[in-house]
């Protein structure tokens, strides 16, 4: 038995890979941009691990999304273990589904309503008020989120070319809350429990994969405000916070085993959650300067040893049944 890592983005695996190696756990990829399966064979025997990625059509990979709900209904078919299954993956390209998810655990979250073209999106902002936020319900790493401090301005940009509502066409319009200092807080959980957390600078913009950097655009501000120079990811040690039983009470209400979810604390100091994220990437500089690199601290080590338990459970159900 294997574990089966489920992917479409080739540059997000080296530092799991390390992890699974140093372990020596035995592992194979299937990158699902493309191809196909036969739904008259039974799937491979091994856990099946799920990174498909909300901005997959970023990279080319248009309908990964779609090839792996496939698979995971195949695995599911067949009763094969899956870390962040059919309902992870849900959650993770529609936003509109998490919120309503988030509602059901009572996690609070900046007034939000939902609209589906220029017309809609204009009268919705009209009734909110301003300033804003405006993000697609399917992006990833922050795509295409942006604040507006005006009405005149979302006019010009909805009727520009450069507006783009999504993938799915439905569009999120959101309160926007100022942070105290320029940044949102990350709390990484694998296993359903939580690992750390880490502060994530914003003062240039939201998008906001800790694999890549983002670039601003003057026409239209993304989400931030100037601040003084710091590491852009930084681990909070030692740091908890009241939300985070929320959050493992929401993860194992929908199956999902590894993710990172994003919160603001506001300058009143009230904290709003705003996304959760399913496929989840690590930054390897904040985690060096915990000292966490290598360890079953970190994030990739704490998979590695996360799928090295579930596997040996898979092959040993007796064991574990009695645990």
């Amino acid at each position: 038995m294997r574990i089966h890592v489920l992917h479409e983005n080739n540059e997000w695996l080296p530092p799991l890979r390390a992890a699974f190696e140093a372990i020596d756990l035995p592992y194979t990829e299937w990158h699902l941009a493309e191809g196909g399966f036969d739904l008259n064979a039974a799937p491979p025997e091994g856990i099946f691990y799920n990174r498909m990625s909300a901005s997959s059509h970023t990279r080319g990979h248009d309908y990964a999304p779609e090839l792996t709900a496939s698979v995971l209904a195949w695995l599911e078919a067949y009763d094969r273990p899956i870390v962040n299954g059919g309902r992870a993956l849900d959650l993770e390209i529609n936003k509109v589904r998490q919120y309503a998810a988030m509602s059901q655990i009572g996690i609070e979250f900046p007034a939000t309503r939902v609209a589906v073209g220029r017309t809609a999106i204009m009268e919705t902002a009209t009734k909110m008020g301003v300033p804003l936020i405006l993000k697609p319900n399917r992006g990833g790493k922050g795509l295409g989120v942006q604040l507006f401090n005006d009405l005149l301005t979302l006019q010009t940009y909805l009727e520009s070319e450069l507006f783009d509502a999504g993938r799915d066409g439905t569009v999120l319009l959101q309160q926007y809350v100022k942070s105290a200092d320029s940044s949102i807080i990350r709390n990484e959980f694998v296993g359903g429990k939580f690992l750390y957390a880490v502060r994530v600078d914003t003062s240039q913009g939201f998008e906001l994969c800790p694999s890549e950097a983002c670039r601003i655009d003057d026409a239209f501000c993304p989400v931030g405000e100037s601040t003084e120079e710091r590491p852009m990811f930084e681990i909070l040690d030692g740091f908890t916070h009241e939300n985070h039983a929320k959050y493992e009470r929401f993860l194992a209400a929908n199956e999902i085993d590894v993710a990172g979810i994003e919160m603001i604390i506001d300058e009143d100091g009230k904290a709003w959650t705003y996304d959760v994220n399913t496929n989840t990437n690590y930054n390897p500089e904040a985690e060096a300067a915990s000292r966490r690199t290598g360890t079953a601290r970190s994030g990739p080590g704490a998979i590695a040893d996360f799928l090295d338990r579930e596997l040996f459970h898979a092959a040993n159900p007796t064991l574990a049944a009695a645990e």
